[in-house]
């Protein structure tokens, strides 16, 4: 899979910009703040809909506009596809596929595969719960357009759900049907996420050794708020009904107390990962160092992953993390990236990492939200 042109209009500090992208090696050079990530973010925002830096599409608009513009065009061996995304001020979003609009980005996202590295991934260890899930949300989802589906239907069943909590009286008969759809598209969820999540320990557990030459050992585990039957199968083994009867059990017991509360205390919008390092909490205790070893190693791991599930490798976008890393993460990550993976670099100064790496970059340069070729 590759992403062959991108263009922007009115998205962030870019009135317009048209570049064709290289197959293997693209490098953004550019001083702080002239528009390096914005472009990553378009990239990213292609392929799953969604912002790592925001969940407003009105901060995505170029100042004193009333519309944005991500276009595309993905190619494979035998596939090719032109994405759209439109960010209107008064109509919202709209996106399109081959030049047809779709009604659910369900029917948009799968189309391209990307995976982002940015400083900001040590969230994945410091920050909350929500930045987890999310992660898990938005790399379940580039696999699995149904994922995307049934995630969208839970979202706004519980928004549905903890509406009517807070009324009084509260209609009992709505609430068991509200009940039903919740256990119905949470369960779907749940069996994906402990699917991926299986998988995705196996890989980055397996980097994490590599990188840290078996000195460390790192374990990933997930928390569900619905108490489940592990003690004979992993979580990935249970099956659909089992998780379903737990999740509809769990409603059930936590009921007065989310009526109280008015919100809903259970399901796999409260769920989180947590991470430990020879037996301790790497969120707790773990160096910086550590915690972007780990990060690191979950998204090399997505490479994989996704090419697992897809059969295409993702585009890998790093945002000017090889400045973050030292010498040896530096190679891990540069080693990792064969040819077979598109990649797109953002740093300050090319040169300082250059040696890094074997094939030619194509370079731009990107100053005041104005992208110039240099080969050009």
């Amino acid at each position: 899979m590759r992403l062959r042109t991108l263009q922007l209009k009115n998205f962030r500090n870019y009135e317009h910009a048209h570049i064709s992208l290289d197959s293997h090696l693209s490098v953004f050079v550019g001083q702080n703040g002239q528009g390096k990530t914005n472009a990553l973010e378009a990239m990213l925002l292609l392929a799953v809909g969604k912002s790592h830096r925001t969940n407003r599409d009105f901060d995505l608009l170029q100042f004193e506009t009333e519309n944005a513009s991500i276009q595309g065009v993905v190619e494979g061996p035998t596939t090719r596809y032109d994405l759209q995304l439109k960010f209107l001020k008064t109509a919202g979003r709209q996106a399109f596929v081959n030049a047809r609009q779709v009604k659910r980005m369900s029917e948009y996202i799968g189309h391209l595969q990307t995976v982002l590295f940015s400083p900001e991934d040590l969230q994945l260890l410091k920050g909350s719960p929500s930045v987890r899930r999310r992660f898990l949300d938005m790399e379940i989802g580039q696999g699995q357009s149904l994922y995307v589906h049934h995630l969208s239907q839970y979202v706004k069943i519980l928004s549905q759900r903890n509406r009517l909590l807070k009324q009084s009286p509260i209609d009992i008969t709505l609430l068991e049907v509200l009940d039903e759809q919740l256990v119905e598209h949470g369960s779907q969820i749940l069996q994906r996420r402990f699917s991926f999540f299986e998988r995705l320990t196996s890989y980055a557990t397996q980097v994490y050794r590599e990188v840290s030459n078996d000195k460390e050992r790192l374990q990933i585990g997930y928390t569900s708020s619905i108490k489940l039957n592990e003690s004979e199968y992993p979580l990935s083994a249970l099956q659909i009904n089992v998780i379903e009867d737990s999740f509809r059990n769990a409603l059930s017991v936590t009921r007065n107390q989310d009526e109280k509360h008015g919100t809903t205390s259970v399901g796999p919008h409260r769920d989180d990962l947590f991470f430990r390092l020879n037996d301790k909490d790497a969120m707790a205790y773990a160096s910086q160092g550590q915690q972007r070893t780990i990060a690191l190693s979950l998204r090399l791991a997505e490479i994989d992953l996704l090419h697992e599930l897809t059969g295409d490798y993702p585009v890998l976008l790093l945002d000017d993390v090889l400045s973050e890393l030292d010498d040896d993460r530096q190679k891990q990550l540069v080693c990792s990236v064969s040819e077979k993976v598109q990649t797109v670099i953002t740093t300050t100064h090319w040169d300082a990492v250059s040696s890094y790496f074997s094939n030619p970059p194509k370079l731009f340069q990107v100053h005041s939200g104005i992208i110039t070729d240099e080969r050009a």
